[in-house]
């Protein structure tokens, strides 16, 4: 089993579009009727990102089904379980680590989907999973997590796997300062945007030099902050990110002092070369893609021996500056600070920014440092 992306010239099927194939080339029609309609359906239609993982935990298990010779439509919970606990006691083949509970039930989860549309459909006449009533302190509601009447029972869908609560963690100083140390431009610039503004891998490789205003006209201390719209964003929801100024000044010297004198040497180097409109750029002159962008912060990570990844810097965003408006709504009774964190990292619901709360109250005494460090230091002098 394997994953090809539909090329374009297919009006009704998305550019990209995963498409599972046997290893006979056979399209896998359940899947993709299933991820097509998830895909295209007005009302319903679900990011390319969410497609492209659902396409891949589908993959992992009809790929598992093939090399079992087993009928999809055939198969019991056992069969699922036998699966999940397998990835319970293996190893990743791609990061060599452990999976994380919350990935497999990921995993799990998209499969039962899959089924539970399958039935919908007609294609199977039984679920091939059920569900068990269990006593929570706190729900989360999800597709297969049904919520009963009586207080603090949920229905859960049996094959998943009990999670220890994660909460994000707001990177220190010391750490911040280790972890810059170890990048080189333009990868400590769009560290920088990410700290400063919560955006996403996604956001900020996407981001284009037409979108990084002007500043020469402005006072940073009248106007310490400036909007800039994003039109790539998850779920492709325009939203505003706000960058101090002078980080907007030092994103103009990265593009004149180092990428227009890149552009220039490749394309007196190969006349043909056509440099993209994105902002971020390798040494090769290509956009830097998410895959880069992780892999370059994970090692920056690793050499300044800390434990973390690219996302915990819009943890600490987030953390910085909803402490930052709780202090400001002292003053300022009308803000909802939550709220405004809300919008500031794209959240669609508030239950989502509101893990921030309990961050808050467990990490009050480092925040307060990062605090003074990210909007006094990081702002004003850069890191």
């Amino acid at each position: 089993m394997r994953i090809v992306r539909a090329l374009a010239g297919y009006p009704e099927i998305p550019l990209h579009f995963p498409i599972l194939v046997s290893v006979s080339m056979a399209i896998n029609e359940p899947a993709f009727a299933w991820l097509i309609e998830l895909a295209t359906i007005p009302g319903r239609s679900h990011s390319v990102e969410t497609i492209r993982t659902y396409g891949e935990h589908l993959h992992e298990w009809f790929d598992a089904l093939e090399q079992s010779v087993m009928d999809w439509r055939t198969v019991s919970e056992t069969e699922i379980a036998y699966w999940r606990n397998r990835m319970l006691a293996q190893a990743s083949p791609h990061t060599k680590r452990p999976y994380a509970r919350s990935t497999i039930n990921d995993r799990v989860q998209t499969v039962c989907r899959f089924y539970t549309w399958a039935h919908q459909r007609g294609w199977i006449d039984v679920l091939p999973f059920h569900f068990v009533d269990v006593r929570v302190k706190k729900r989360r509601q999800s597709f297969l997590a049904h919520v009963d009447p009586s207080p603090g029972m949920v229905a859960a869908n049996v094959l998943t796997v009990a999670e220890n609560e994660r909460l994000p963690r707001a990177l220190r100083v010391d750490q911040l300062r280790r972890f810059s140390g170890r990048l080189k431009m333009p990868y400590r610039l769009i560290a920088e945007w990410a700290l400063t503004t919560g955006m996403r891998r996604k956001e900020l490789c996407g981001l284009s030099v037409a979108q990084v205003p002007e500043t020469a006209h402005l006072n940073a201390d009248e106007q310490p902050l400036m909007g800039v719209a994003l039109t790539i964003t998850k779920g492709d929801c325009p939203r505003t990110a706000y960058p101090p100024i002078q980080l907007l000044d030092r994103t103009h010297r990265y593009i004149n002092e180092e990428r227009a004198p890149l552009v220039r040497r490749l394309r007196a180097k190969w006349p043909d070369y056509r440099a993209p409109s994105e902002l971020f750029l390798t040494r090769q002159g290509r956009a830097i893609s998410k895959v880069q962008l992780t892999r370059v912060f994970s090692e920056a990570f690793r050499a300044a021996g800390i434990t973390g990844s690219g996302h915990w810097l819009r943890h600490t965003f987030a953390m910085t500056m909803l402490v930052r408006l709780q202090q400001q709504a002292r003053e300022t009774p009308d803000i909802n600070p939550l709220k405004i964190v809300q919008l500031l990292l794209g959240h669609t619901s508030i239950q989502s920014t509101s893990i921030y709360l309990r961050c808050v109250e467990m990490n009050a005494p480092e925040l307060s440092e990062s605090i003074a460090w990210l909007y006094g230091a990081l702002v004003s002098d850069g890191c």
